[in-house]
């Protein structure tokens, strides 16, 4: 398809190398340069794998102690390490978190991904790594790192000294390097305190991990080197953590490591840890506009079962399932005209004559609702398996596909956009609740742990920025009156850096805010940039994405805090920044003509087709009259002429 996300199924290519012992070279292929990994399903879709391993002779080993148990945990009584989400899953195909390691703390950009139980980021040491979004770690300058010296329950390197990793990919990619400990802080919103954990510091990556954007991965899977593992280990959280992933016209969201109290009309089901190593659901039948579909509950717990991915952009249905799915939304979609997908290379389902705001797509497309083995159901809105058409404005397709020949069913990250997905691995269950993910870090908080907030002030704020494990928990407050619309953010901030040097690299400078802030490239616009002796002045603003007119106000309020508390976070290329001030705009009046431009459209167009055709028929009747008139009989009498003087 035209978007060519990065897809990410952090398990299917383990799933074939269960079942076969090899990679198939007729199905596995290498798709997009930004993907970490790219398998072909059955010639319909590619899905990135990330970062599934295929466990070598020399792959690393960790502890067998996997049946750990919490003695008494309480969510309440434990802390958690509340994270804000970057990126947009089917812009990149991923999305990523923000974690700082070591002493004083390096900052490092991660994907989230709950079917890698290893985190790592590339050392300084690898000269065969990519150029990626931060400097790489640089252990010689962290206080609290130290390698993990060779152990019975590890791979060594070849000297016997210290603890190594491997992860190869099902497309060749692959990640080596040595397994060390620091400390782990996880921002200043976190109250989470830093922890000491093992991860991996890479020597070397190949393939498309060597091209990608972000740092590395935050594995969030099952195993002892998984992050949620090893806090769980240390008693400092409890056994669950929580993802939210932005809607389709706004990306970021929200991440928890730690238990939350379940929100009122949480829906719940089963997750059996034993039948396999990924978070599984227990899905029992899909309904289609309130119709079941004709399947048999077993077609869902075929092979793997219903597996529930993170890092998978798109949902999977065995053939069975997709067959009558496709059948279902075709009979509730004839109103609409099925266009061509955006990509010739694939078979995309896509309609066009439906509404370009996402708010409207429930006018034209029907709700689905996943029913699960306890009786309770998860209403799917249009946004939640449609992908936008990138050629045709008011067109939309399918994000749900057959999954080859495989009766797995895999339900990606867009089944879960604007959803909290609680995975609570204590009590074998997951939790999901319908939310705006967006706006959930500004809402998100638990009794006794503040939420952040934002002060009214449009002037100056001096705060300088501190790593996490140092931030004050002092807050200043900024509110906006609900009633209040807002169509456009302006900052004007103070950077140590020459303004020749800041004009050569301001649209890398976007792409920065852009990231920091989880806004689309199209949103953020330069106003000015003047140069204050070695330092620069630099104005930018922010409007509302796509069609919308405004923000809300808890958007509003997410990136003034980002950018006034000093959490927006830029490579040490642009030095450092102060703020030195905000406002907020109300959307521009519209002239009346740009209200109803598609009707001043149409007039122009009515009124040039009339004008031409009278055009049109004045030429072709003027030589006609001309012919009559120029003949005339030989008796005809002719008029009186004014005679005029010589």
């Amino acid at each position: 398809m035209a978007q060519t996300p990065i897809q990410l199924t952090t398990f299917f290519s383990f799933f074939i190398f269960l079942s076969s012992f090899q990679l198939d070279p007729t199905t596995v292929h290498g798709l997009s340069t930004n993907s970490t990994t790219t398998v072909l399903l059955d010639g319909a879709r590619p899905a990135m794998v990330l970062p599934l391993f295929l466990s070598p002779p020399n792959s690393s080993k960790t502890p067998s102690n996997l049946h750990r148990h919490l003695q008494g945990s309480n969510a309440s009584n434990r802390p958690y390490a509340r994270m804000r989400l970057y990126d947009d899953l089917l812009l990149n195909g991923y999305y990523t978190t923000r974690l700082w390691i070591g002493t004083p703390p390096q900052r490092f950009a991660l994907i989230v991904d709950t079917g890698s139980t290893v985190t790592y980021v590339p050392c300084s040491s690898c000269e065969q790594c990519g150029r990626h979004q931060d400097p790489k770690f640089q252990p010689e300058l962290s206080s609290t790192y130290q390698p993990v010296k060779c152990n019975i329950d590890c791979n060594c390197d070849n000297e016997k000294v210290q603890c190594v990793y491997e992860r190869q990919y099902a497309e060749m990619s692959t990640s080596s390097g040595v397994l060390g400990e620091g400390i782990i802080s996880f921002g200043n919103q976190s109250e989470l305190a830093p922890q000491r954990a093992v991860f991996g510091c890479e020597n070397l990556e190949t393939g498309d991990l060597y091209s990608q954007h972000a740092d590395g991965i935050m594995g969030l899977g099952r195993g002892d080197l998984s992050i949620v593992d090893q806090l769980v280990e240390k008693g400092v959280i409890s056994d669950s953590f929580s993802l939210c992933y932005g809607g389709m016209d706004i990306g970021g969201g929200a991440m928890v490591l730690g238990g939350i109290s379940p929100p009122s009309g949480t829906v719940f089901t089963d997750s059996d840890p034993v039948r396999s190593p990924y978070y599984n659901i227990d899905l029992k039948e899909i309904r289609v506009a309130g119709k079941q579909l004709p399947l048999n509950p077993s077609v869902f717990d075929e092979r793997h079962g219903t597996i529930l991915d993170s890092g998978t952009t798109y949902a999977y249905l065995p053939a069975a399932a997709f067959a009558a799915f496709k059948d279902a939304i075709m009979k509730e979609l004839y109103p609409l005209k099925q266009i061509r997908g955006p990509d010739p290379n694939y078979n995309d389902i896509c309609f066009s004559g439906a509404p370009s705001a996402v708010s409207q797509l429930t006018n034209a497309f029907p709700p689905i609702d996943l029913v699960f083995g306890n009786g309770q159901h998860l209403s799917l809105s249009p946004e939640n398996y449609l992908f936008r058409h990138s050629k045709v404005r008011g067109a939309y397709c399918l994000g749900i596909f057959q999954n080859g020949h495989d009766p797995t069913t895999l339900l990606g990250g867009i089944l879960v956009r604007n959803t909290l997905v609680m995975y609570d691995r204590e009590n074998s269950k997951m939790g999901f609740w319908k939310t705006n993910c967006s706006e959930l870090w500004e809402r998100l908080h638990r009794t006794g742990a503040p939420a952040p907030l934002l002060s009214a002030s449009n002037g100056t704020n001096s705060t300088t920025e501190m790593p996490p494990m140092m931030a004050s928990s002092d807050q200043q407050h900024y509110a906006l009156p609900d009633e209040l619309q807002i169509g456009q953010i302006t900052f004007e901030i103070s950077m140590n850096i020459n303004s020749s040097d800041l004009k050569l690299h301001t649209k890398e400078l976007i792409e920065f805010i852009t990231q920091e802030l989880g806004v689309n490239a199209s949103q953020v616009h330069l106003l000015k940039l003047t140069s204050k002796g070695n330092y620069s002045l630099i104005a930018w603003s922010i409007v509302p994405s796509g069609y919308a007119d405004h923000f809300s106000n808890a958007t509003a309020l997410s990136i003034i805090s980002r950018v006034a508390e000093h959490h927006m976070q830029l490579p040490d290329t642009f030095g450092s920044y102060q703020l030195v001030q905000w406002k907020i705009e109300p959307p521009a009046n519209r002239a009346w003509w740009k209200q109803h431009y598609l009707l001043v459209v149409l007039a122009v167009i009515i009124t040039l087709i009339l004008g031409l055709s009278a055009s049109g028929i004045w030429f072709i009747w003027r030589p006609r009259q001309q012919t009559l008139n120029t003949y005339k009989p030989v008796d005809a009498p002719a008029p009186e002429q004014e005679l005029q003087p010589l």
